[in-house]
């Protein structure tokens, strides 16, 4: 038998024998997974920390307040899922799971002064929810009794847009506009105001590190899906804005209602492009 022909059929053999033992593998309980790879670049994402800014390069700066709608389609990665879906969870759970590890420390106000503890947070999960029961009397009759009873599964449904504080900049250094957000707060819709109510609020770089572990849905690719740190870092939201820095300290819905107070929101925006504009205008 010539080499060539002895080189083949080794070839062949050992072909047929990893196509024997390809099926002879025998799967263990810790085998299965939900896809045909370990995930590994999400779970070990790491944030990128800010460059450092000094006093003396900020030769311009503008607070404002934004409202970010979950109802919003372009919003709804923060939002879903509301339950947790192969490893993913909403920008809400997220936020609860790291106040109740000790991650993240919630408080009171956007100044980030007064705490609250865990307990406290945990009983704004709960809602007391009105229920019908059938019961029956005395004499034997079927009646309709109301009964209050707690409910904190579907807290994670009604926390339908979030607070967001930030401060914009021109960092004349680099001669760049830039924006760091300070503080983000989930609001919980209330139907007796048509509108969301603060629940806590929590300093948003002490955030980045549990955001950047947490993945979020890309309509793209399934392969390259973005963290939360991501989406509020390249500003992939919708937002408008409520409040900027001024000597009265109000909202602008206490100065202005329906078109007026978006026209003011928009004018505020409008203000924050037209600094930088201006800087290159020639």
């Amino acid at each position: 038998m010539s080499n060539m022909k002895i080189k083949a059929f080794i070839i062949c053999l050992v072909g047929f024998l990893s196509f024997n033992n390809g099926f002879a593998q025998v799967f263990q309980p810790g085998d299965y997974r939900d896809g045909i790879y370990d995930k590994e670049n999400s779970t070990n994402r790491k944030f990128i920390p800010y460059t450092f800014l000094r006093e003396a390069d900020v030769n311009w700066e503008k607070r404002v307040w934004r409202k970010i709608d979950l109802r919003e389609k372009i919003n709804h990665p923060l939002y879903y899922p509301t339950t947790n879906v192969n490893g993913r969870i909403s920008l809400f759970q997220v936020l609860i799971s790291g106040i109740k590890k000790g991650e993240v420390m919630a408080f009171q106000d956007d100044e980030f002064l007064v705490p609250y503890n865990k307990a406290e947070i945990i009983g704004k999960l709960v809602d007391s929810v009105k229920i019908t029961e059938s019961n029956v009397n005395a004499a034997g009759e079927s009646i309709d009794v109301d009964v209050i009873k707690a409910d904190s599964t579907g807290i994670f449904e009604k926390v339908l847009s979030y607070a967001v504080k930030e401060d914009w900049f021109f960092d004349k250094q680099k001669s760049v506009m830039e924006v760091r957000i300070i503080g983000i707060a989930p609001q919980k819709f209330d139907p007796k105001i048509g509108e969301g109510i603060n629940m806590f609020w929590v300093y948003f770089p002490a955030c980045r590190p549990l955001f950047a572990a947490n993945e979020v849905f890309n309509t793209k690719n399934d392969a390259e899906r973005r963290t939360y740190d991501d989406i509020f870092l390249k500003r992939q939201f919708s937002s408008f804005v409520t409040k900027e820095t001024n000597v009265y300290d109000r909202n602008i819905v206490e100065y202005a209602h329906g078109i007026d107070a978006q026209l003011e929101s928009d004018r505020i925006k409008k203000d924050i492009f037209l600094y930088e504009h201006d800087l290159w205008h020639f």
